[in-house]
């Protein structure tokens, strides 16, 4: 079966071929069709299910093309990923900007999660953000913190981590207690820095206006007008949880991260992330959403190896 879409404008068809021609091939591997393009149109030829299923996909990354949108190998995989009748909602998601960084870059959504992620921390007091890694959950929470202090609605940023050994002991490793929790904030300094800039980030410290702490320093704090972020909550046990959620004042915001498949804490005890999504599901101005695989953006590897492990997991429950 053959299909023709009508492009248009020779600049256009560029960008949605992309470098080498690289969306094109991604595309006719992935579904199996061949596609020309003649005259400012594109012929794709195929079964007819992978014909319209890349016709729809060309369509969407015309769409974003038209707003300014830059299509790469990785938004054309995405939108294969997803059906027709939710390729506007991804037209929609991809385009949301959320901040620029300091060399001027946009930070947007990458998937339709992604962007119902970052809804649910607009409009909820408190978001509980679960899933595999890969999925934006820290990176998109930091991007929204910058925006919100920019913007003057809130007046500091609070970003913490529980300091759990996964597999090594604290205290074999070097220097001060600051030195040795630092290894453990690092993916929180590095989205930092891609937002801010190093020497901006360094005067926000100074001036006390962005914290970086292991979670046992917000003990006995109460957090007004700020966006705090507790990382890797799944390393947090049922007490720290509930001592976190009950430390945020007036007019904060509060984002809580964590992926409930990589749990360092010692046998036996629970995770305060997996007790707290069970007992808040449901609570008012609380938010809860749930990455899949379909919303890691890393190397699409990552996907397949996500997958493997849930089919491994499944296989041993059964």
């Amino acid at each position: 079966m053959e299909r023709t879409l009508k492009i248009g404008a020779e600049e256009e068809l560029r960008l949605l071929f992309g470098a080498f021609d690289e969306n094109v091939q991604c595309i006719e591997q992935t579904l199996d069709v061949r596609v020309v393009s003649r005259g400012g149109c594109l012929t794709i030829s195929g079964e007819e299910q992978n014909a319209e299923r890349a016709e729809q996909t060309f369509r969407s990354m015309a769409d974003l093309v038209e707003r300014g949108e830059a299509v790469d190998v990785q938004t054309v995989r995405y939108l294969l990923t997803i059906d027709a009748g939710r390729s506007r909602d991804a037209v929609e998601a991809l385009s949301d900007c959320l901040c620029i960084t300091y060399k001027g870059k946009p930070i947007k959504p990458k998937t339709i999660g992604q962007k119902k992620y970052v809804d649910a921390i607009l409009r909820n007091t408190v978001t509980f953000g679960a899933g595999p890694a890969g999925t934006g959950k820290t990176y998109l929470a930091v991007a929204l913190a910058v925006g919100a202090l920019r913007n003057k609605q809130v007046s500091r940023i609070i970003l913490t981590r529980p300091a759990v050994e996964a597999g090594e002991k604290l205290g074999f490793l070097p220097g001060d207690l600051q030195n040795k929790v630092d290894p453990y904030l690092r993916p929180l300094y590095d989205a930092l820095f891609d937002m801010m800039g190093g020497e901006n980030f360094q005067r926000y410290v100074e001036k006390g206006i962005i914290e970086i702490a292991p979670l046992a320093y917000m003990r006995g704090r109460t957090l007004d007008n700020s966006f705090i972020i507790l990382d890797e909550a799944q390393n947090t046990s049922r007490e720290q949880m509930k001592m976190f959620l009950t430390r945020f004042g007036a007019g904060s915001k509060i984002v809580v991260t964590g992926d409930t498949s990589q749990i360092d804490l010692p046998h036996g005890v629970q995770s305060g992330l997996v007790h707290a999504l069970e007992v808040l599901d449901g609570v008012e101005d609380i938010g809860i959403h749930r990455f899949g695989k379909s919303d890691v953006v890393r190397h699409p590897l990552v996907q397949r190896i996500i997958g493997a492990y849930e089919k491994a997991e499944r296989g041993k429950t059964e």
